[in-house]
């Protein structure tokens, strides 16, 4: 499985945020946060913020990624490396909205 595949099967290679990081554009950025901010309801979510290179990667990562994600918080708890090594994955509620509006997390996690 690629590095840049996050816990919840996005693909890091395609998300906004290490986009905006790589070129460190702050536009991108300040898009992102604002887009961030109202889909989880937290209003503490600057462009600052935005800087990441993947939650499974060594290096920076957005504080979503990093402390406010339960998912991530989950799979360490649990030593997986990603939500596919868990028998609970169908029933998961912190993955129901990833799984609901990006359906192919599930096949980069879960063959």
């Amino acid at each position: 499985m690629k590095s840049l595949i996050a816990c919840c099967g996005i693909d890091c290679e395609k998300c906004e945020a290490r986009i905006a990081t790589i070129k460190n554009d702050c536009e991108l950025k300040k898009k992102v946060a604002k887009k961030w901010s109202a889909l989880n309801n937290i209003s503490a979510i600057t462009a600052e913020h935005i800087n990441c290179m993947g939650c499974r990667t060594e290096g920076v990562k957005s504080i979503l990624c990093d402390s406010l994600c339960e998912i991530r918080k989950c799979i360490e708890f649990k030593g997986y490396n990603t939500c596919g090594d868990c028998l609970d994955i169908d029933y998961c509620a912190y993955l129901y909205n990833v799984m609901s509006n990006m359906p192919e997390c599930r096949k980069n996690i879960h063959p």
